[in-house]
């Protein structure tokens, strides 16, 4: 499973690492980051939750 990120939809309201703090997270200008295009195994769940949390449906997976 990978995640892809619209950066011209997302406003970086950190709902997704709310999710899933391990594989999202906002740097220092308030930009999402990603640990890894690919998603742990123990992490799917968790982020199919913060994919379909996001209010402006930023995120997508792949896979």
């Amino acid at each position: 499973m990978e995640i892809d990120v619209d950066r011209s939809l997302c406003e970086a309201n950190a709902i997704c690492v709310g999710f899933a703090p391990e594989v999202f997270d906002l740097d220092d200008d308030e930009e999402l980051v990603l640990a890894s295009d690919e998603v742990p195994q123990n992490q799917v769940e968790r982020v199919t939750q913060a994919v379909a949390s996001c209010p402006k449906n930023a995120l997508l997976i792949r896979g």
